[in-house]
């Protein structure tokens, strides 16, 4: 099992459609897996351990994943807006390796002993620098091979490294989602950081689906409008926050209607419901799916689906329209158990800490191993509750709670007033 398996799969049924870039002028998938099966030439031939990529949403991001994996080493995309010294101490704890990065991103990591800088742009136009594409399906098949090193934030110390095999992913893709479901037409656009596990989740999700990736290198909303506009997008996954910004624009813009968008996912923290009102008023013929994940899971382990959206918004009943609040329902191939601090479950309605369960479930960090229980129980750290429907709520991190005059109060409540 590794997720070059996709990209594979994908370059052979689909090898001429365009997977990647401007519909006119884009890499098909069949390129994609060609210069991929280059970049890994190059990896093998330079003793390197891992891949680091320092940069913004380029091809490169995707370029690297495929290679990495088809190398056989961790893919390891690191926060470029880090200050210098966390930046290069991040890179240092990834040596020996091959660093992908823009001129100021190699002027920040040249001191680190161990890296070999490639700039980004060689590396897109000449990803085996001289080295021929390896041969098809050399890669490793082992289903416990690393394929992505994600440095997460904690709430105290230096930054953990969560740890994502090729089992892991593979089995969230297959989970989530139908091989060539796509249309032809059919465009996803990325411009959430490719440092984070969305972005990596929606790269693989759309060349499993056979869907064209269309990136945006920095966030800004005009921008986001314009380039879903230019380039005839239909699926998109942003944050709260450019959710909300990207509504702003719209409304400044005189209520422009992007009725090409057929479906904008949304995630990666708590949603006040107003946004999501203002989001369903603005785009009424958009599917809206709201998708809860941690990097620890693969991405995606709970959505509030379409239908859940507009009948929520429809409905008079107060637990009904409380829905727009909630992440929604399990997928299929994930558990969801609220537990109290003991670890013991909690009522219907009661709030806890989400435990998961899956195959998509790593729980697994570099420096202290897995977390999973014996029952192979992940405890997340966020609270919340499930209704008597099964719906998710989410409460946000434990470990954020403030406490003001003997109560208990949760950074996303807060956010929510």
């Amino acid at each position: 099992m590794n997720i070059m398996l996709l990209l594979e799969m994908a370059s052979g049924a689909m090898g001429e459609r365009v997977a990647l870039g401007s519909s006119a002028s884009g890499w098909t998938y069949s390129e994609l897996f060609q210069r991929a099966g280059e970049g890994a030439a190059s990896l093998k031939n330079s003793g390197a351990k891992r891949l680091v990529v320092c940069d913004e949403s380029s091809p490169a991001v995707p370029l690297g994943l495929f290679a990495a994996a088809w190398a056989g080493i961790p893919y390891v995309p690191l926060n470029y807006r880090l200050p210098d010294q966390d930046l290069r101490a991040l890179a240092q704890r990834s040596v020996p390796a091959v660093a992908i990065t823009d001129a100021p991103g190699s002027e920040r990591l040249a001191s680190i002993d161990g890296i070999d800088i490639v700039l980004r742009d060689d590396f897109i136009s000449n990803p085996g620098s001289g080295h021929p594409c390896l041969e098809s399906a050399s890669w490793d098949m082992d289903p416990d091979g690393v394929a992505l090193l994600l440095f997460t934030s904690g709430t105290t110390g230096p930054p953990k490294s969560a740890v994502l095999r090729h089992k892991h992913l593979v089995s969230y893709i297959l989970g989530s989602v139908e091989f060539m479901g796509a249309g032809e037409d059919e465009a996803t656009l990325v411009s959430v950081p490719p440092y984070h596990i969305a972005g990596v989740a929606a790269m693989l999700s759309a060349v499993y689906a056979g869907r064209r990736i269309v990136q945006l290198s920095k966030f800004d909303a005009d921008a986001w409008i314009d380039l879903v506009v230019a380039e005839g997008v239909t699926h998109a996954m942003v944050v709260p926050t450019m959710l909300s910004r990207i509504i702003d624009a719209l409304e400044a813009r005189g209520g422009e209607e992007l009725e090409g968008v057929r479906t904008l996912s949304y995630g990666g923290g708590r949603t006040p419901l107003p946004i999501v009102e203002r989001a369903l008023e603005l785009f009424p013929n958009t599917d809206f799916v709201n998708a809860y994940g941690l990097t620890e899971t693969s991405s995606t382990v709970a959505v509030l689906g379409p239908v859940e959206h507009r009948e929520a918004f429809a409905s008079s009943d107060p637990a009904v329209r409380q829905r727009l609040t909630s992440v929604g329902l399990p997928l299929p191939a994930v558990e969801v158990s609220i537990r109290d601090e003991s670890g013991q479950p909690v009522a219907t309605g009661t709030v806890g800490e989400i435990h998961l369960r899956g195959e998509q479930v790593s729980g697994e960090y570099l420096e202290q191993g897995s977390l999973l229980d014996d029952d192979r129980w992940f405890p997340t750290r966020d609270g919340g509750f499930l209704d008597a429907d099964g719906y998710l709520f989410v409460q946000g991190r434990n470990d954020d709670v403030i406490i003001r005059g003997g109560e208990n109060m949760s950074p996303g409540e807060i956010e929510e007033v």
